[in-house]
């Protein structure tokens, strides 16, 4: 157990430099409601703030990992004092290991209400903390020496989301709200789909973002002219347009005759959840 000292030293560090940021809160997550092991005060806003502050060579964005291997976050990568990744996305009953890069600087992994604590600050390349998160919340944890400058992560542990197709589900997790809901627009013989939909966190979407037709159903893409330049890059098939379109209007569209899961995306944003799904049947 920790002793008092780092516990006053934790609770002292939090009220100064993370203010109404303590405790694991309720989060409206990508649509899916997860439920708390502590306080239910935050939301999403407050999630945004603390990894805005948080210490991230890379972008702040939570990693969904619900569908990878049990995950590992490193302490201290390229010498910088951060968790890298700071945001990752887990099912339950995941467990998640912490590995220290670094023998010149000291640092631990506490959660903030408690849940893990991995003990006195070290400094042992190689050395390991491993948690196993039983129940959905959103968990935020510090390096206690670093606390205050930043050295801030999260774990946010949800259900992934499930329908027919595991296909799609694993190519839409943790884009744009998707929660396993597939658009059916079967015996429907023109399906317009908007390119540059307001979602994940910009105009970055399609919408709607899997959708169910009929063989011989045309789809047809308009782009909004918001979010930037976009295009569709289909991983399964040869069809699709890799030309970039800023301008709104219908810039592509496509009749599919054989059945299938035809997943696609804009490579710009494809990594900020641009993509989409049409399953024909």
């Amino acid at each position: 157990m920790p002793s008092n000292n780092r516990r006053t030293f934790l609770a002292a560090s939090t009220a100064v430099g993370l203010g109404s940021l303590t405790g694991v809160s309720a989060l409206q997550t990508h649509g899916t409601s997860t439920t708390s092991t502590a306080d239910d005060s935050d939301g999403e806003d407050s999630l945004d703030t603390w990894l805005a502050a948080a210490n991230d060579p890379q972008t702040h964005r939570i990693r969904d990992l619900r569908y990878d291997d049990p995950p590992t976050v490193y302490l201290g990568m390229s010498n910088t004092n951060s968790f890298s990744p700071p945001a990752i996305k887990v099912t339950p009953e995941t467990t998640v290991t912490w590995e220290w890069i670094s023998d010149d600087v000291e640092y631990n992994v506490v959660a903030i209400d408690g849940a893990f604590d991995s003990g006195q600050p070290l400094s042992e390349a190689g050395e390991t903390f491993e948690h196993t998160f039983d129940a959905e919340g959103t968990y935020k944890y510090v390096s206690e020496p670093y606390a205050d400058a930043g050295m801030r992560g999260v774990v946010v542990v949800d259900t992934a989301p499930s329908s027919e197709y595991p296909t799609v589900d694993e190519w839409l997790a943790g884009t744009n709200g998707y929660d396993g809901t597939i658009t059916d627009q079967t015996d429907t013989d023109l399906v317009e789909i908007t390119t540059g939909a307001k979602g994940n966190g910009g105009h970055l979407a399609f919408d709607p973002h899997a959708v169910k037709v009929s063989a011989g159903t045309t789809i047809r893409w308009s782009w909004t002219g918001n979010g930037g330049a976009h295009n569709l890059e289909f991983r399964d098939g040869d069809f699709g347009s890799e030309s970039i379109h800023v301008e709104s209007g219908v810039h592509f569209e496509e009749t599919f005759s054989k059945t299938g899961v035809f997943r696609y995306g804009c490579k710009p944003h494809h990594a900020l959840g641009h993509r989409g799904a049409i399953i024909v049947e």
